[in-house]
């Protein structure tokens, strides 16, 4: 792919989308600690000094596709939770179907699990202060939106939702890499069975953990 200069909005915002379309392809191949901002500029087309015109670094990139990544995310479980949940069963049922399938839905997502793994240690510490602030402003409102979504399967949620739904986010993506060990790992777990009780798999260790942290959430009695 070869650009010419962008001469008008239309053509810088082609340009800002073709630069995050190419780095979410390449999350589909590695995980986040090898996107560089080198091969992702020769993938797209663009000098990095091109690329650092729309965005003010290789973080900058993934945050933004972080927040496009959680919408798409957001928009399928509110279909999987509308066939998962049974709106007429007793609470801890509900609660049990509600975290298999926020299990499901996450484990199935290893892009956005990688990404909110890396936020907090990575992606947030090579930004400015004004691609922070845009980030966090669109990350609240989809946690707004993922709690208001659980609270229609789970009403009993009530003010905890927010809270709750941080917490999951979180428990994601410090999870997701005890289930995708890298070559040395899996080696040692094939070379010494026994240490691999420490290889967990992703969707039920997910389950699990959701299902204690919903249950205490959800006030009751």
């Amino acid at each position: 792919m070869t650009f010419h200069r962008a001469r008008s909005e239309e053509q810088r915002e082609i340009r800002r989308r073709a630069i995050l379309d190419t780095a979410a392809a390449m999350l589909d191949e590695m995980p986040v600690a090898d996107v560089s901002l080198n091969e992702l500029s020769r993938r797209v087309g663009l000098a990095k000094s091109n690329v650092l015109r729309y965005f003010d670094s290789r973080e900058g990139v993934l945050l933004e596709l972080m927040n496009s990544v959680v919408q798409d995310w957001l928009a399928e479980l509110a279909v999987d939770l509308a066939s998962g949940v049974d709106a007429g069963l007793p609470l801890e049922v509900r609660a049990e179907q509600l975290s298999a399938v926020l299990a499901r839905s996450l484990a199935g997502n290893r892009v956005l699990c990688d990404l909110v793994g890396a936020q907090g240690g990575v992606l947030e510490r090579n930004v400015t202060v004004e691609v922070v602030m845009r980030h966090k402003r669109v990350a609240l409102a989809r946690l707004t939106a993922t709690a208001d979504l659980l609270r229609r399967h789970l009403p009993e949620l009530g003010a905890a939702g927010e809270t709750f739904c941080f917490q999951v986010m979180v428990l994601a993506g410090a999870l997701a890499p005890y289930s995708s060990p890298p070559p040395g790992v899996r080696a040692a777990y094939e070379a010494e069975p026994a240490l691999a009780v420490l290889h967990l798999e992703l969707q039920e260790s997910l389950q699990l953990a959701i299902t204690t942290m919903l249950l205490g959430a959800v006030p009751r009695g």
